[in-house]
């Protein structure tokens, strides 16, 4: 995840928070706000202290960011994230938190439509 892509500023995070909407999974809450010509999506992560000590968070913070990397080209423009992220998470193997991740946007509908496959012939 490039570094222009994220929330960095706790007033930032708020907006989200008070102004979005909300979906979740059993591992993730995503918080979405529409952002009008913004351009790129932009994403801030939550690891609360539950989670573990710092070493363990920045893990986990880690392969959020690398999840939403390889899930770029499929989040939708003009939008702020913030990703809350709750226990078990930093059990979870890299390719299983991506696909948690994926359904977690899913539900909060920032996915864009997946592009229909040609029939070969």
């Amino acid at each position: 995840m490039h570094h222009s892509h994220r929330l960095r500023k706790n007033e930032e995070f708020q907006v989200v928070f008070q102004q979005g909407t909300s979906a979740a999974n059993k591992q993730f809450v995503v918080y979405t706000l529409p952002k009008e010509g913004q351009g790129p999506f932009r994403a801030g992560i939550s690891v609360s202290k539950k989670i573990g000590n710092a070493v363990t968070r920045n893990r986990v913070k880690r392969s959020i960011r690398e999840a939403i990397a390889s899930l770029e080209s499929r989040i939708k423009e003009g939008q702020d994230l913030v990703i809350i992220v709750r226990q078990g998470v930093e059990l979870m193997q890299p390719d299983e938190i991506k696909g948690s991740l994926l359904h977690a946007f899913k539900r909060a509908k920032v996915v864009k439509p997946a592009e229909p496959v040609p029939k070969g012939g």
